[in-house]
């Protein structure tokens, strides 16, 4: 039996064809050029073309915009936290602001009774106003059975009987207090079918006395009617009060004035 034949030495053997493989396009970079018609970058030196507004190199604003003229002082001065512009007149509004300060101070020294008055008179309409009892009561004059006592009782159908008009009712009072309500009942009864058995005051004088020696004189005018009267008064420190009776209504011979009940409020 015949043997194969050896391969020779460096005899290549029987290979399968290779698939062919297409070539990669080249791609050719795009000429820049590096030459522009346009002004350079205020940054990089770059020249750009005229239509651009940021440069191609840096990326930095081509057209940049005009720095703004200072504001004048006037507008700087308020509010006084707004952002001025550099030259501004600085000097100029610091010295505007001394001013308004120097007169705001000025004005509060003058005005300080008037700002304390408003302050205090807030302060009796955010509280709560509470009763005060006089220490005394004293009457210039009364009625038999009808003294100066009964008009601080805290009853309605008791009452201090004057004799005629220009006769007072004096109040004395423990401590010093801010008097804020005066209320007043006239006639002899809040019951409308008594109220005008006797005459009713209809205008008084309220004298009122502070610790300090000082006085406040205000003229009260009442309504000829039944029920409570308010008088806002306001008034610190008070120590006494003076009701001075000025005129009546329903006063002839035979009758006399009626006051009901006077009662004082302090601001709690």
């Amino acid at each position: 039996m015949p043997q194969p034949e050896e391969p020779e030495a460096g005899a290549v053997g029987a290979v399968k064809p290779a698939k062919p493989i297409a070539q990669r396009p080249k791609v050719r970079a795009a000429a820049v050029q590096d030459r522009q018609a346009g002004p350079p970058c205020p940054q990089c030196g770059t020249p750009n073309a005229p239509d651009r507004r940021f440069c191609r190199r840096c990326a930095a604003p081509l057209r940049p915009t005009a720095k703004a003229a200072p504001l004048p002082w006037w507008r700087t001065v308020w509010p006084f936290r707004r952002r001025v512009r550099s030259g501004s007149g600085a000097w100029v509004r610091r010295s505007v602001i001394a001013v308004v300060v120097l007169g705001l101070l000025v004005g509060g020294y003058f005005l300080i009774p008037a700002g304390r008055w408003l302050y205090e008179d807030v302060r009796d309409k955010l509280s709560k106003a509470t009763p005060v009892t006089p220490a005394q009561v004293e009457a210039t004059a009364s009625v038999p059975k009808h003294g100066a006592t009964l008009a601080t009782d805290g009853l309605s159908n008791t009452y201090w009987g004057a004799p005629k008009t220009g006769e007072a009712l004096s109040f004395e009072f423990r401590s010093p207090f801010r008097l804020v309500d005066v209320v007043l009942h006239t006639g002899v009864s809040k019951k409308a079918e008594a109220h005008r058995q006797q005459a009713r005051p209809i205008r008084a004088d309220l004298l009122v006395t502070m610790a300090d020696g000082t006085t406040k004189t205000k003229t009260i005018t009442l309504a000829d009617k039944p029920g409570p009267q308010t008088i806002q008064t306001g008034y610190s420190d008070v120590v006494s009060v003076r009701l001075t009776l000025r005129d009546a209504t329903g006063l002839s011979e035979g009758r006399h004035i009626a006051l009901a009940e006077v009662e004082f409020f302090r601001r709690s």
